[in-house]
């Protein structure tokens, strides 16, 4: 009997997808609810809607429920700076001191406790390591060191504040760096930096030009820094993990921060969407920076971002500091805005040389497959995006279910 396809993707095998997931998943309690959406060659392949967006209140997910994507707002950021490096108006290789005076004194921490003993930097942090995290800076949820206790005490990067995108400067300007810039990887607030470069650069805010120049054009009209009135009855619920008595509610959508304006507008992690406004940049990414006429970025700039950058051609697992530094980071590089796989077989999970991804916090996820035409959306609201494996479950459910490679891409 011959085998259903669309696409290239097995019927059978996208349903199992949904069976695994709500199995294991929806109705064991780890997650409230889940989405996925496949597209491949710009078709909507399969959509997988599943459980709650709101236990509390008994609302189903929905294929417009808005989540908080957090860290997956780093890609749009990194690709509205590289849009001002496409104008000339800043280069890869430019001092970050440039544009943020402020950080030109910047060291080293080397020990002590209280007043901090520092070294100076081997050299000045450039635009290059705060798109590929080679920075030196850190993030304060990572309970590893002194600097990163330190970045807890001042609140960095906090949407509610009580700093604003000015006061985060001042603040980083006065902390010292983990390393000297391009010395390791380390998963950081660099993004945020990008954000305040946006601004500085541009003469416009941050918030306005991600607007005007990526989520207008894309028609994302859904995805923002605040949840807007007709939004919140869409809002979804923001859950922990507890050992003891399962989902524990950590962001009710009635009451939560991003119902205002923020005091800080993140880089690194503010904005709000629904699965299908982000399917919208992901297929700009497939289509080498257009989309639907609207060519946000040359593909030269797109390779180039998706290229692993990181020193020597290295691999997270190898010069990473922080939390990405377990073994499935093997054959996995850092590019402009995006993790890349140079190596499938190292990574130890199916994929294709040239894919890239990246994820937010609350276990969002999302994947772009160039060799396969492919882009793969995985939206839910957990926080600690490490809990469950789902992520690379999701990789292997994925491409098992397709059947007919792409053999004809360029």
């Amino acid at each position: 009997m011959t085998q259903a396809t669309f696409q290239g993707f097995a019927r059978d095998r996208l349903s199992r997808i949904d069976r695994f997931i709500d199995d294991k998943y929806i109705k064991s309690g780890k997650l409230p609810g889940a989405q996925l959406q496949i597209l491949r060659k710009g078709e909507l392949v399969h959509q997988m809607v599943l459980g709650h967006a709101d236990l509390e209140r008994g609302i189903p997910v929905t294929p417009e429920t808005v989540y908080r994507i957090y860290s997956m707002t780093k890609p749009i950021t990194s690709l509205a700076f590289m849009m001002l490096v496409e104008q000339g108006l800043v280069a890869l290789d430019d001092p970050v001191s440039r544009f943020i005076p402020e950080f030109k004194a910047l060291a080293v921490f080397s020990a002590g406790i209280g007043p901090y003993i520092t070294t100076r930097v081997s050299r000045q942090m450039q635009m290059v390591d705060l798109l590929r995290h080679t920075s030196g800076l850190t993030y304060g949820f990572q309970f590893r060191s002194n600097v990163d206790a330190a970045y807890r005490k001042k609140v960095l990067s906090d949407r509610a504040g009580p700093l604003d995108m000015a006061g985060f400067v001042d603040a980083l300007a006065n902390l010292p760096l983990e390393f000297s810039p391009g010395d390791a990887w380390n998963y950081s607030v660099s993004t945020d930096v990008l954000g305040v470069l946006v601004q500085r650069i541009s003469g416009q805010s941050f918030e306005s030009f991600v607007k005007e120049r990526i989520l207008d054009p894309l028609g994302m009209t859904e995805t923002s820094f605040q949840v807007r009135e007709d939004q919140r009855s869409r809002f979804a619920a923001c859950y922990l993990p507890t050992p003891e008595a399962g989902l524990k509610l950590q962001d009710d959508p009635q009451t939560s921060v991003y119902l205002t304006p923020p005091v800080f507008h993140s880089g690194g992690g503010g904005l709000v969407s629904t699965i299908g406004d982000y399917a919208k940049f992901c297929q700009m990414l497939v289509d080498r920076g257009q989309y639907k006429g609207h060519h946000l970025v040359a593909p030269a700039t797109l390779r180039m971002m998706t290229a692993n950058q990181l020193p020597g051609g290295a691999d997270l697992a190898s010069m990473s500091r922080s939390m990405f530094s377990e073994a499935t980071n093997a054959g996995v590089g850092f590019g402009l805005g995006f993790a890349v796989v140079f190596d499938p077989v190292k990574a130890l999970v199916p994929s294709s040389v040239g894919e890239f991804y990246w994820g937010g916090a609350a276990s969002t996820a999302f994947w772009i497959d160039p060799v396969e035409d492919i882009a793969v959306i995985f939206m839910t609201q957990l926080m600690g995006s490490a809990t469950y494996p789902v992520r690379r479950e999701l990789r292997t459910l994925v491409y098992s279910a397709l059947v007919e490679p792409n053999r004809m891409r360029d």
